[in-house]
């Protein structure tokens, strides 16, 4: 039977009763002691055995007994010892603990405090709310036998802050694979750590691993350690910083470094040269908020070679196979933007238009002293370089260039429902050399899609003719003129309601659009040296200033487009939504440069959202009225139900000037088989060549603290096959959930 103890203690004298106790501290905390063996009171210290239990303000102890200190105001707790404060939960052999100080000294000590889990042979946790373990083990994995561990020396836990461990080694189960003389966790950020064993053809066997730490309280570190039979070693660092005001300025630093023992290994059919074993990347991102309207950015990549992307970075690759390298600063406001750019060749084995440096200053469309007329311009001054990668047959050029870009807009509303916009500008171009055609003959090109300017340039291609003649600087003026007009029509269908096509109600809005333009003769293009140029595009151009942006490629057009938007709008989650859009337009080319043609292909955008769960769209142009080239784009995406997602794609390409024929087919999905289980598919098929170009599956699998998944992958690069296995581990992020779910061997580790 339990045994109830209540002392009352004071300054000057203590009373006692036959079955209880209790002791009021001088800051008038109770302590009320409870057990089920014998209490007694001795010279100002109470004595509880067996079953112990104390209750103090927010703090219960548990022991097998316990002795507490009227005059040191002390507890003092012994065998089976828990100790429950506010969320947090200690259990050791021994412990004290201070009524005053609110301090916790224990040993052999394990200690609970979401989400992290610790124990080690001494813990003090201090009246500041900062602990100490020393020869702690620390994790986050809630088990019996963590997957995984830190072991440290000493540790020290701030609460919601961070937590620095010293002499720290990281253990998966009981094998130790990383130790550090210093470790800084934030408990605001994410740890992870990943193993892939892999296989690619051009790999052979291979092991990808990556840990993510914190290093300080804004500064994220990323080591990466694989090893590839047929490369070799390689290790890499990458760091992210957050600074400045409010923390949204950031540092992003990636670097890696590869022995390559097979650095002439080509899987594709494009031929490289010599290639040396010592292989690296080295990128710096980085975006600086010197105040609220002025910010500098800088994207820098230096690498050793142009195929290290392609052979280490596939995935990254694939979106920028030719990494920038600039630095800007920023200068914004409601009217202006005022922007200095240096652009550079970092990598002489890629081509770059240089820009050093470049100033330019836009002028957003603004009304005049808060008259109907609006003016909106740009003016620039550049220092250009274009330079053509190191052993090129082209012969690099440059020049200085000063641009400025004025025009005046009256845009006004006619009988309340009819917009018209009318612009008349003014453009001039200064460049301080020129293109000498004096010995150049220019031939039109018989095909009315290609530009008469665009042919192979004899004057700096010496397989073709004499070097680059420069000629003397020259001004190239133009004026331009233009009208736009629109109007809408609408009308609504309330009683159209169907749940199944997700309509409540249904709104037809019509858009007829026009918009003329108007370009002086600015003389012969190929007269002026060409940095922001004409690139070819299966798009239609913009045939405005200044969204036309291929400065050096302007030339004299006339060019009425025409088109109308249709849509159809309905309710949903009280908000109006677009359930289905189609655009419709073409141009007109009464004189076009860029399509000789009398008339462009018919474009067609359709966007279809019936549903939050289904989407079609299709992006076509076809050559309605004149000669031209075909082009459809096609995208499904549809979850039929909740774990299941698909999606198919096509794009149809056919006789176009630049770029090959394509019936390309892409299709993909995920299934997710119940909550440990997941399978996906993604399969990317050329019908043109007959060639399936690529095959990717993998099946995730969750295994508590860590998610893994097995990929495979096979491409067809121009007749060269390529295999890849990718077998995945990620550590769960900390303190929240996460994990990889790229299984391409080329792109494991990557963001």
């Amino acid at each position: 039977m339990r045994t109830r103890i209540a002392i009352f203690f004071s300054l000057l004298f203590a009373v006692a009763r036959s079955n209880a106790v209790d002791i009021e501290t001088p800051k008038n905390q109770p302590v009320e002691i409870t057990s089920t063996g014998e209490t007694r009171y001795e010279d100002g210290v109470a004595i509880a055995r067996d079953n112990v239990a104390i209750h103090v303000d927010d703090t219960k102890i548990y022991a097998n007994s316990a002795r507490y200190d009227s005059q040191r105001h002390e507890i003092s707790a012994q065998g089976h010892v828990r100790i429950y404060r506010e969320d947090k939960l200690f259990i050791a052999e021994n412990g004290t603990y201070n009524l005053d100080t609110k301090e916790i000294h224990a040993e052999t000590v394990r200690s609970s405090s979401d989400p992290y889990f610790i124990n080690g042979e001494k813990f003090v946790n201090f009246s500041d709310g900062h602990s100490v373990v020393e020869n702690g083990d620390f994790t986050t994995d809630d088990s019996p036998n963590p997957d995984f561990h830190f072991h440290a020396h000493k540790v020290r836990i701030y609460e919601n802050d961070r937590v620095v461990f010293q002499n720290v080694t990281f253990y998966i189960g009981k094998v130790p694979v990383f130790w550090w003389p210093y470790l800084y966790q934030s408990l605001n950020d994410a740890f992870s750590f990943s193993i892939s064993p892999a296989y690619l053809s051009s790999w052979g066997p291979s092991l990808l691993s990556q840990i993510t730490f914190p290093i300080a309280d804004k500064i994220k570190g990323r080591v990466r350690l694989d090893y590839r039979a047929r490369r070799g070693a390689a290790i890499g660092f990458d760091a992210e910083m957050n600074y400045g005001k409010n923390d949204n300025s950031y540092l992003h630093l990636r670097t890696y470094f590869i022995d390559d023992q097979n650095p002439d290994l080509n899987q594709t059919s494009v031929p490289r040269g010599n290639i040396g074993s010592a292989r690296y990347r080295v990128t710096v991102e980085d975006r600086t908020n010197f105040t609220s309207d002025i910010y500098g950015i800088a994207d820098i990549t230096k690498l050793s070679d142009a195929f290290v992307m392609e052979d280490f970075y596939q995935s990254e690759f694939r979106i920028n196979p030719v990494p920038d390298n600039v630095v800007a600063v920023t200068k914004t406001n409601p009217i202006y933007t005022l922007t200095a750019i240096a652009r550079f060749q970092a990598n002489g084995f890629f081509e770059q238009t240089e820009r050093l440096p470049e100033v330019v200053l836009d002028v957003a469309r603004t009304p005049i002293f808060g008259s109907p007329i609006f003016y909106q311009g740009e003016a620039g001054i550049a220092d250009l370089h274009r330079n053509f990668p190191t052993g090129s047959v082209f012969q690099d050029y440059e020049t200085w260039r000063f641009d400025t870009f004025h025009q005046l807009l009256y845009p006004n509303t006619y009988f309340g429902w009819l917009s018209i916009v009318p612009r008349v500008g003014f453009r001039a171009t200064y460049y301080d050399r020129t293109r000498d055609l004096g010995r150049t003959m220019f031939t039109p090109n018989p095909d009315p899609l290609i530009p008469d300017f665009l042919i192979p340039d004899p004057t700096r291609n010496p397989k073709f003719g004499p070097p680059l003649e420069y000629g003397d600087s020259e001004t190239r003026t133009i004026a331009n003129a233009g009208v736009e007009a629109s109007f809408k029509v609408s009308r609504e269908w309330e009683e159209v309601q169907n749940r199944g096509l997700g309509l409540d109600g249904l709104r037809h809005v019509i858009q007829p659009f026009t918009n003329f333009s108007w370009v002086s003769d600015p003389g012969n293009p190929a007269e002026f040296l060409q940095f922001d140029r004409f690139e070819p595009s299966t798009k239609l151009r913009p045939i405005d200033f200044p969204e036309f942006t291929s400065i050096d490629s302007i030339d004299r057009w006339t060019i009425w487009r025409v088109g109308v938007r249709n849509r159809l709008e309905t309710r949903r989650d009280d908000s109006n939504i677009t359930w289905f859009e189609l655009d419709t337009y073409f141009d007109v080319n009464f004189v076009n440069p860029y399509d000789r043609t009398p008339y462009s292909n018919l474009f067609n955008t359709v966007r279809f959202n019936p549903l939050p769960w289904a989407s079609f769209s299709v992006d076509s142009q076809v050559p309605a009225f004149d000669k031209g080239f075909t082009e459809v784009n096609t995208n499904v995406t549809v979850q039929p139900i909740s774990n299941l997602q698909l999606n198919f794609g096509h794009r149809f390409l056919n006789d176009n000037p630049f770029f090959l024929n394509s019936s390309l087919f892409t299709f993909g999905g995920y299934y997710r088989i119940n909550d440990n289980w997941g399978v996906a598919v993604q399969e990317q098929y050329e019908a043109t060549s007959g060639v399936l170009e690529q095959q990717r599956y993998a099946v995730y699998r969750d295994l508590s603290s860590w998610v893994a998944s097995l990929g495979a992958i096979v491409r067809n690069n121009n007749g060269v096959n390529e295999y890849g296995v990718l077998l995945t581990f990620t550590l769960k992020a900390f303190p929240k959930f996460g994990f990889d779910l790229n299984f391409d061997p080329g792109g494991a580790g990557q963001n």
